[in-house]
């Protein structure tokens, strides 16, 4: 079972990429959060894997965080989860959100996430609710830095109404808040795309 890669980016699309690790290339799909903190290809990246074997197939998982693995593989315990479904809910969310989310036991959070239904989120909340790993919480001074202003909330909301990931959207949006702190919605969205067009 392969473990661990550490190599080279020889290709990188969202949700995959392939590892060159001494000269044999490993295809690994990744969810967004994990895609997004790689740099372009040629760039030496380290990943936890999590090796996937069917009768038809094998397919390696790759994760930038042991929270991530640790969530995804949670995710696939659950009955009607496989991998794809697990991938895309950790897309669709940031891991320690997903761990807030899951406990608070909020559906909505969760049915927001593309492919994610109620059936299926309801499944989620009550079958890791009791077993989420542990999660660290941030040092006091920082909750405040995390939590987004309304208008950031509106401008995710318009970003993602656009078709781009949550997961990005927020970045995006939490950098046009800094380059343009006193810009109306306007303002700041069209310095949010400028971000996500970089």
């Amino acid at each position: 079972m392969i473990a661990h890669l550490r190599g080279r980016l020889l290709e990188k699309q969202p949700n995959r990429i392939v590892v060159d690790v001494g000269g044999v290339g490993y295809d690994v799909a990744v969810p967004l959060s994990t895609f997004y903190g790689f740099g372009e290809p040629g760039a030496e990246v380290a990943l936890r894997i999590h090796t996937h074997v069917r009768e038809d197939a094998l397919a390696l998982y790759g994760f930038a965080t042991l929270l991530e693995q640790d969530l995804f593989e949670r995710l696939i315990g659950i009955g009607g989860i496989g991998p794809k479904l697990a991938l895309a809910v950790l897309s669709g969310i940031e891991p320690l959100d997903l761990v807030r989310a899951i406990e608070r036991g909020d559906v909505a959070r969760l049915t927001a996430i593309p492919g994610v239904g109620k059936k299926t989120s309801e499944r989620i909340v009550l079958e890791l609710k009791d077993r989420l790993p542990r999660v660290a919480a941030p040092p006091s001074g920082e909750g405040a830095a995390v939590e987004r202003p309304p208008l950031g909330d509106d401008l995710v909301s318009a970003l993602v109404n656009l078709g781009y990931h949550r997961p990005l959207a927020e970045k995006a949006v939490a950098a046009a808040l800094k380059a343009t702190p006193d810009g109306g919605f306007e303002r700041t969205l069209k310095q949010a795309l400028r971000e996500l067009a970089k």
